[in-house]
This record gives structure tokens, C-alpha cells and sequence, in this order.
């Protein structure tokens, strides 16, 4: 069990729910003020989730690497920031939700229908389907607050900051799938960045969220001198169901990245140049007869050249 006082760890929630809501409005205003760039609500609201994703990403994968290089006994070590990072973050994933939710929102809204998008009636539904199509990432979401959470906090005793901080390293994939993600939304998929960033995104993806688990038994039988194969058998099964549980998602999540970047290295479906004279408003592109890409970026349509995930 955590040996902080409930004031200190209040204190730390406290400032998690502080720092990444007022980042988000921050970023907002700026790219809606700044007279070089004066962004509308939509865009604005976008790219600066994203920020903040990517934020929260740096962030853990600097105190994954912090922790795990600190750790040299993997499971009696431990170290100040696991704890602590971990209670800071929660109200990220909290606060996500509510932000992917105003992502989905502002694509919905198409040029000449922002009064009937705005009734009340209108949002209930946008609630509905935005829980539908992204199902999968606010259950994840949800499941990170409420089961893993108290597992990391209380239940753990202390024991394990390494695989704590291994785990938070799992995050250093986030930033290129926001980019992945931005670039998608403003119709850049012929640019040689978006296809370097989809690379650099499969890559870290199946590194740090495929290979995640497999690693961890790996490193736990190096440390109990158990053959890798007989690892499962040697741990707690609460710890085998948790891995399982965990991974599941991502290699759903992955399958749907290597056909979005199968889709853009052979060319099966290009994208191509948006026409100038033609274009719309930036907070209007998306098509009034199709519903947009998921607000957390994971696509399992082929008729797009996406290379999205969370």
C-alpha cells in the first residue's frame, strides 16, 4: 500500500486534474488568439487534444525511464516517482474522455448545420454514438481509472516499480499516432512526412505495446531463473488475466495500423492532393454523408488511406 498520507496523494490528484484540463484550454485559446494562426473552435480544440496527449506521453516515458533505470532489483526496488506519476496521471484519462468526445463533436458539425448540431436533443445523440464507435477506447480508459489505478497504487504494496515503469514507457508510441492523426485530418496523406511518421508509428507501436508483455515475463524469468516458456505458469494467474486483458487491445489496435500503413506503402488506395479552389473551411471538411474517423484514431474502414490509433 502507498505510504502517502491521503492529503498528499488528494494533492497530487488534485494537480493532475489541474494540469492537463488547463493545458488543453490553454493550447485552445493560444492557436485561437495568436494573430498568425487564429484557428477555428474545431481545429483548435483538435490539435490541441492531441498536445495534450502527446504531453502526457513525453511525460510517462520519462519517468518510465527514470523509474526502470533507477530499479536494479525488479521487484523489491522502488522508487518516489512510480506512485506519484501514477496519481497524477489518472485525471488524465478522465479528462481524455471528455476530449476525444469534443473531437468527435466538431467533426460532426458540417457548414450550414452548426444550430440543429447544437439542440440539445441533437448532443444526446452525438453522446450515444460517440460511445458506440469508440467503445473499445473508453472502456480502456475507464478500466485504466477504476481497475488499474488502485491495483498500481494499493494493491501492489510497493513491489514492482520496474514493471511499473516499463509500462509507463509503453506511452513513447503516443506522439506519432497524434501526429498520424492531425496529419489525417487536414488531408496531408500524400506528404513524405505523414509517410515517415506512419512508419516511425508501426514501429514504435509493435515495440512498446506488442512487445510489452512478452518482455516483462521475459525479464520476471531472468530475475526467478524460469524458463520463458514456464513463466505463465510460475506468476499469479490474477497477473496472467491482467497482461491478457491488457494486450488484447493493443493487438486489435495494431492490426488496424499495419492495414492502414499496407494501405499506404502499395498505393492500393492513394490519396491525393486536396484542390485549392475547391477546398472548404477547415471546420467543414468533413463530409456532410459520412460519419468522421474515429475520435481516437483507430479505423477499420478501407475506403481511407488511414494510419491512425490512440
Amino acid at each position: 500500500m502507498s505510504d502517502r498520507s491521503p492529503e498528499t496523494m488528494l494533492t497530487i490528484l488534485a494537480a493532475g486534474s489541474v494540469f492537463f484540463p488547463g493545458l488543453f484550454l490553454l493550447s485552445k485559446q493560444c492557436l485561437k488568439s495568436i494573430p498568425a494562426l487564429r484557428w477555428s473552435e474545431g481545429d483548435a480544440v483538435i490539435v490541441s487534444a492531441r498536445l495534450v496527449s502527446s504531453v502526457q506521453a513525453v511525460m510517462a516515458s520519462s519517468a518510465g525511464y527514470i523509474i526502470s533505470s533507477s530499479c536494479k532489483d525488479i521487484i523489491e526496488d522502488q522508487h518516489w516517482l512510480t506512485s506519484t506519476y501514477i496519481l497524477f496521471a489518472v485525471p488524465y484519462f478522465v479528462y481524455d474522455i471528455y476530449a476525444m468526445f469534443m473531437c468527435y463533436w466538431y467533426k460532426l458539425r458540417v457548414k450550414g448545420h452548426e444550430e440543429a448540431a447544437a439542440a440539445p436533443q441533437h448532443m444526446r445523440s452525438a453522446v450515444r454514438s460517440y460511445l458506440r464507435r469508440e467503445f473499445l477506447m473508453v472502456l480502456h480508459h475507464v478500466v485504466m481509472v477504476t481497475v488499474c489505478f488502485p491495483v498500481s497504487v494499493f494493491w501492489r504494496q510497493g513491489k514492482g516499480d520496474y514493471f511499473q515503469g516499463i509500462m509507463f514507457m509503453a506511452e513513447l508510441s503516443t506522439p506519432s499516432v497524434c501526429l498520424g492523426k492531425i496529419l489525417i485530418q487536414y488531408k496531408q496523406q500524400h506528404t513524405l512526412l505523414h509517410k515517415v511518421n506512419g512508419a516511425l508509428m508501426l514501429i514504435t507501436f509493435f515495440i512498446c505495446r506488442v512487445l510489452l508483455f512478452p518482455y516483462l515475463y521475459y525479464v520476471y524469468g531472468r530475475y526467478a531463473s524460469i524458463p520463458f516458456h514456464m513463466v505463465p505458469f510460475s506468476v499469479p494467474w490474477h497477473c496472467n488475466l491482467g497482461a491478457a486483458l491488457l494486450m488484447a487491445p493493443q493487438l486489435y489496435w495494431f492490426s488496424l495500423i499495419c492495414r492502414g500503413a499496407l494501405r499506404l506503402f502499395t498505393g492500393s488506395s492513394r490519396s491525393q492532393r486536396p484542390c485549392p479552389a475547391t477546398a472548404a473551411p477547415k471546420e467543414h471538411q468533413t463530409d456532410g454523408n459520412s460519419l468522421p474517423q474515429p475520435a481516437n484514431g483507430y479505423s477499420t474502414r478501407s475506403t481511407e488511406p488511414e494510419l491512425t490509433t490512440h
